[in-house]
Parts: C-alpha cells; sequence; structure tokens
C-alpha cells in the first residue's frame, strides 16, 4: 500500500521544485460556463455554414437568435475555438512568432497522383458538456483521411502523432502542405516531415482556398455525425468520428470521382502508378 505520508511528502517536494502551491497542484482548471459552450458550439455550426463571418458579423448573427453578446466575448470564443475566417488576405492563420515559416510550394503544381501532396488541418468538434479538437491527414488527389487524432488542448503532440501514424501505414509523400498555425510551424511537427525527407509547404499570401478540400471533409463530418450526436465524453467523440472516417473513406461516394470513394482512387492509382513502373 502507498503510505498517505511519504505520498504528501513527495507531491510537496514536487511542488516546491516547480515553485507552485500545494492548493494550485490540486485545482482543476476552470472550464467555460454552459452558456460559452453552448454559444461555442452554435458559433461553430454558424461558421460551416458560412466560413466567412469574423466577430463583427458572428456576433449580429448570434444577436438575430436572442443571445446578449458582445463583439469581445465572441471574439474570445472564436480564438478559443480556433477558427479563421476565411478572408482574401495576407494570414488566414497566426504562426508563432518564434518558428520559422516555408515557402509555398504547390503554384502551378498539377497533383495527379496519390502521396504526392498531403495537407493537415485542425478544427473544433463540440460536445454536450465539452469541446475536443480534431486534426485529420488527407491524400490531396484522392481525398482520403490516412489519420487522425483527437485532443483536449490545441496542442502540437495529437498533429504530430497523427502525422506519425500516416507515415507508418501510408509511406510518404512528396510534399506536406499546411497553414502557418503554430501546431504545424513547430519544431517537432516540422522535424519529423523534415527527417521523412518530406519537403514542406505552407499557405502564404492569397492562399486561402488551398485548405478548401479539408474544410469539406469537416463540413461533412460535422453535419452528418458531430452535430446530430452530441457526444457525451471523449470515448463516444472517438468512437462516433471514427465509424464516420471509416465510412467516408470506404463507402461514401465522392461526386468528384464519378461516385467512387476516396479508398478506391486512392488504391486504384496506386496500383497504376506500380504497373506503370
Amino acid at each position: 500500500m502507498i503510505d498517505p505520508d511519504h505520498e504528501r511528502l513527495s507531491i510537496r517536494r514536487q511542488c516546491e521544485l516547480v515553485s507552485i502551491s500545494r492548493a494550485s497542484f490540486y485545482r482543476q482548471p476552470a472550464g467555460e460556463t454552459p452558456e460559452n459552450l453552448e454559444l461555442m458550439r452554435l458559433i461553430d455550426e454558424a461558421f460551416t455554414e458560412m466560413p466567412w463571418y469574423g466577430s463583427r458579423q458572428m456576433a449580429r448573427h448570434l444577436r438575430r437568435q436572442g443571445w446578449c453578446v458582445g463583439r469581445k466575448r465572441v471574439r474570445r470564443l472564436i480564438r478559443k475555438i480556433g477558427l479563421s475566417p476565411i478572408y482574401q488576405a495576407p494570414k488566414t492563420s497566426e504562426p508563432h512568432p518564434q518558428h520559422r515559416i516555408y515557402p509555398y510550394l504547390l503554384r502551378h503544381l498539377n497533383i495527379e497522383r496519390p502521396d504526392q501532396v498531403w495537407c493537415a488541418d485542425v478544427t473544433y468538434i463540440p460536445m454536450r458538456r465539452g469541446f475536443l479538437y480534431l486534426v485529420a491527414i488527407m491524400d490531396w488527389f484522392s481525398r482520403k483521411v490516412l489519420a487522425w487524432r483527437l485532443s483536449n488542448t490545441m496542442d502540437t503532440d495529437f498533429c504530430v502523432a497523427a502525422l506519425e501514424e500516416a507515415i507508418a501505414r501510408h509511406g510518404r509523400p512528396d510534399i506536406f502542405n499546411t497553414d502557418q498555425g503554430s501546431q504545424f510551424t513547430s519544431f517537432a511537427f516540422t522535424t519529423t516531415l523534415k527527417d521523412a525527407g518530406i519537403r514542406i509547404s505552407m499557405d502564404g499570401r492569397g492562399r486561402w482556398m488551398d485548405n478548401v478540400f479539408i474544410e469539406r471533409l469537416w463540413r461533412s463530418l460535422k453535419y452528418e455525425c458531430v452535430f446530430l450526436n452530441a457526444f457525451e465524453t471523449g470515448g463516444e467523440a472517438r468512437a462516433g468520428i471514427g465509424s464516420w472516417i471509416d465510412y467516408y473513406n470506404r463507402r461514401r461516394p465522392h461526386s468528384t470521382f464519378d461516385g467512387r470513394t476516396p479508398d478506391e482512387v486512392y488504391a486504384t492509382a496506386e496500383m497504376m502508378e506500380k504497373l506503370a513502373a
């Protein structure tokens, strides 16, 4: 059995090492209020339909629905969710000031085969009593979701884990394209790409449309899965989203590919390339 006195002494020493009080060690971080969580859900739902809404327009939209909210509060919740309104402006995602920004490599590039270009993005997943963040790695040519991860914080680790899984399962692309979000410009993420011999591309001025393929994935996922289920726990969200992504890859016909699924396009093009070689 664990000696309670020894455990208390160990915790005291840990607190002294990091210069915090024991009260702070035990305190759970405060979450958002139920009202703010509902506002975040409504903001995400509206943004999925109208991704050009900034804080001013979103505040007007919510007031028309009977919510007494100001622009400052709406702006904070939009940042908490991690949304970036689509403007034809120099930046659509705020990079970390100390992170290197890589050049955009896709200008005038014809994407003609799977594993030529992969891309990634992060989105907000509302639940009944909280929220999570979801990252997905997508093959640009086939629109196949190669890997994904959920996290309760907007950190780098879950993005790196998804990237490592995609590389382990599917090999590596020639180019990996992202926006300039701090998760993707981080040392851990870019080092993983460079160590695998993958060229790094990042959206620059006037390239806000480059995320349109994965934005369409988020829209379909949210309307066909997330908004219908109101997940209670992270486990429920993981199971539900995993089931939908499996359906999207294997069974959901894609109009761009004459009714074929992303899995079929990815596998067929890959086989044709091997036969040609």
